[in-house]
């Protein structure tokens, strides 16, 4: 048997495949094709206190290794998460956690504090690449000053497990990994997808309806793990990688480098039983590189020589 779980602070996963939010729903949409309780955990769909209908269309387009999306974080609504969502989730055995999204600190400090009372979400992650509408539509997470007030209003009234994902469209993240370490998260999740554009020739007008959106795939995967290492290099929290992770190679590649664990995101709209496959290459890797634990490889490419023990 291979040990294939991983911790934050008291919070156990069974293993280290999770999925991204806004790629896989609520869980429930994925039941016909995998037993989500299986995976590490699912990060539902970015909520908010309101209702959004989101973006007009076309609001995704396919691009070369990737794909570019911008729904607008369309979504209910928190009350109709606690009435009709948190009910047909209770049953998963695996961790569920919440991605909240606001335009101001308060919208964010609200929806945790509704949160934490939920008994079967151990966790949230708080995306910090959402507009404050007070600074004029900058995005939390590309200035420290921001990403600092609102992780520490956020860690004020939260009492369980706090994840904070990254936004990459920033000079140095892991200055905004080590801000919001020091304001209380107890884990970070990155990449958030990068900003990008494309243009339809034959239309000769943007492809979505926003003209620029955000990034994600395989294209993306080089600096996602170039970020992901700078971060497990700079913080003592466990870092959770995602960016366009498609393969278990892809996932190793991110754990090797560093992360505790991964986030599938985009290679779910392209194969329902991606992170099945995943979860279960990394334990066929481990099995035959002859590791027990897979703690044993984490950070495997950053420790001296003679830490790592000859395997291959």
């Amino acid at each position: 048997m291979v040990k294939l779980g991983f911790s934050i602070g008291d919070l156990h996963f069974k293993n280290p495949v999770l999925t991204a939010s806004g790629t896989f729903g609520y869980g429930s949409e994925f039941d016909d094709f995998i037993d989500v309780s299986r995976l590490g955990g699912i990060v539902v769909k970015g909520t908010t206190l309101e209702p959004r209908e989101g973006n007009l269309c076309p609001r995704m387009a396919e691009t070369p290794s990737g794909m570019l999306n911008a729904v607008g974080l369309q979504n209910k609504g928190i009350e109709y998460f606690e009435k009709f969502i948190y009910p047909r989730i209770l049953n998963y055995e695996t961790n569920v956690i919440v991605n909240i999204n606001g335009s101001y600190i308060d919208d964010y400090v609200m929806l945790a504090e509704r949160i934490d009372k939920l008994e079967k979400i151990p966790a949230i992650e708080l995306n910090i690449s959402c507009p404050n509408v007070k600074m004029g539509g900058m995005a939390f997470g590309t200035k420290l000053s921001s990403a600092r007030e609102v992780t520490r209003a956020v860690r004020a009234v939260y009492s369980k497990k706090l994840i904070v994902k990254l936004s990459p469209n920033v000079t140095n993240i892991a200055d905004f990994a080590k801000v919001v370490e020091d304001e209380g998260a107890d884990s970070v999740s990155l990449i958030n997808t990068l900003l990008g554009m494309s243009v339809d020739v034959a239309k000769m007008k943007p492809s979505l309806s926003t003209i620029t959106g955000g990034l994600s795939g395989p294209a993306i995967k080089p600096i996602a793990l170039r970020m992901v290492w700078q971060v497990a290099k700079a913080v003592k929290i466990p870092v959770i990688g995602i960016g366009g992770i498609m393969t278990t190679s892809d996932a190793l590649e991110f754990l090797l480098a560093g992360a505790s664990a991964v986030q599938i995101g985009t290679a779910s709209f392209i194969d329902p039983l991606a992170s099945i496959k995943i979860l279960e290459g990394i334990e066929k890797y481990l099995l035959e590189k002859g590791f027990t634990d897979i703690r044993e490889i984490i950070g495997y490419i950053n420790r001296k020589p003679e830490q790592n023990r000859n395997c291959c």
